[in-house]
């Protein structure tokens, strides 16, 4: 197990930041509202999520730069600055929302005061991203991703109805409701997150860099073997991040649900509702997992903006980069997170504005995936390398489902 976890690189990190305190925090309302007639989610997205991680990692790979950068060659500015300004923006209130989800879980454990535990994890977040090399912050984020095992944990000690949790994941149960549909939308939004898109190709490009491939022109163009490799990253990675979803949504239902517990407000609230069903152990690993999840979502999600915006200002950019030459990359991860503290000091319901930002994640995707999925299939852009069938044929069917039900949750209203 360990041998092979050393091959995996940014597919399993992407994929286990996937599961961040905003999707954990979707899956436990969705859990909480529907009990397990959402759980067909899990199964449904997992190939549409590898699909369009793998066109991202294929875009960064072959032109040697992160999708920014692949865009700016080939597209109008002023498409560029919409698609940064959007990015942005999700993420922006996306980290807002995580501190504010770990905050309440660090709380639970040490009794901490929030604002003490959001300027500290902030601080040291920004303090590891500068100065760690390439290799040691793939290390951390890599092992980080174990933190998430602690849900399968969770969800086992809550005592399942597995039979019942099995027919309605391989029988979809949807229900004509707004709620219902904005519920879909957030747990869309929160598995095929724009900022997933980012990190992917830009991580497929730093990976490289690590290998001594520094200039574009040494790291454009991938070999077959290359490319098999991150398919395979890819494909273990979201498998990962849809087990963890499965099992966040099979504990809160069976517990939040079958309590008769609907609505809930904070990260606490729900993780406190597992201790009287599935006792201290789930309750624990429930907040563990909260906490490792955010400190690998915040810095995957700063790190994403930042990319974004240093390749269409054409910054020097990289995480083996020093200070000194790419401070305005540093800048712009620090300023992302600095605002994200802001927004967390002016929300009333640190449940609610998780689970928001996976709705914006949801809105924001489709026009996203819409322009990859032309670059992907762009010869001047890929070369030989454009879409293959079943990559254009899973790719469309998901910016078609995003499309749909983000129309959907808005004509339901």
């Amino acid at each position: 197990m360990l041998a092979f976890l050393k091959k995996l690189g940014p597919g399993l990190v992407t994929g286990a930041s996937d599961d961040d305190p905003s999707g954990i925090a979707t899956y436990a309302v969705a859990g909480a509202s529907f009990g397990y007639a959402t759980l067909w989610t899990a199964v449904l997205t997992l190939p549409l999520m590898v699909a369009v991680q793998l066109v991202c990692a294929r875009i960064g790979m072959v032109c040697g730069v992160g999708l920014t950068g692949a865009l700016r060659r080939h597209y109008p500015r002023s498409l560029l600055h919409a698609i940064c300004g959007l990015l942005l923006t999700a993420n922006i209130f996306n980290i807002g929302a995580d501190l504010g989800g770990m905050a309440g879980a660090v709380a639970m454990l040490s009794g901490a005061p929030r604002l003490v535990t959001v300027l500290l994890v902030s601080g040291a977040i920004v303090v590891f991203t500068i100065y760690a090399s390439y290799a040691t912050f793939a290390k951390y984020v890599k092992w980080t991703t174990l933190a998430l095992f602690s849900y399968v944990a969770s969800a086992v000690a809550s005592h399942p109805d597995w039979p019942a949790g099995l027919y309605h994941t391989f029988l979809p149960e949807v229900t004509w409701s707004s709620r219902y549909l904005t519920t879909i939308v957030a747990i869309l939004g929160t598995t095929i997150s724009p900022y997933l898109f980012f990190w992917q190709a830009s991580q497929e490009v730093e990976a490289e860099k690590a290998l001594g491939r520094r200039t574009r022109s040494a790291r454009r163009g991938a070999t077959e073997k290359e490319l098999a490799a991150a398919r395979d990253d890819v494909i273990v990675g979201m498998t990962f991040s849809n087990l963890v979803q499965f099992f966040i949504i099979l504990a809160t239902a069976s517990t939040l649900y079958r309590a008769g517990v609907r609505d809930i407000e904070t990260t606490r609230q729900a993780a406190e509702a597992l201790r009287p069903m599935a006792g201290d152990a789930a309750y624990v690993l429930f907040t563990i997992g909260l906490i490792g999840s955010g400190m690998l979502a915040i810095l995957v999600l700063a790190g994403s903006a930042s990319f974004a915006i240093a390749e269409l200002l054409e910054w020097p950019a990289g995480l083996d980069e020093p200070f000194r030459r790419a401070r305005r990359f540093y800048l712009v991860f620090g300023a992302a997170i600095a605002i994200g503290i802001a927004l967390h000091l002016f929300s009333a319901s640190p449940i609610r504005m998780l689970f928001y930002s996976a709705i914006l994640n949801g809105v924001a995707a489709p026009p996203l995936m819409l322009v990859i999925m032309f670059v992907a299939n762009n010869g001047r852009v890929m070369g030989k390398w454009t879409n293959t069938r079943a990559l254009n044929v899973l790719g469309w069917i998901a910016t078609a489902l995003m499309t749909g039900a983000s129309i959907g949750m808005f004509v339901a209203r």
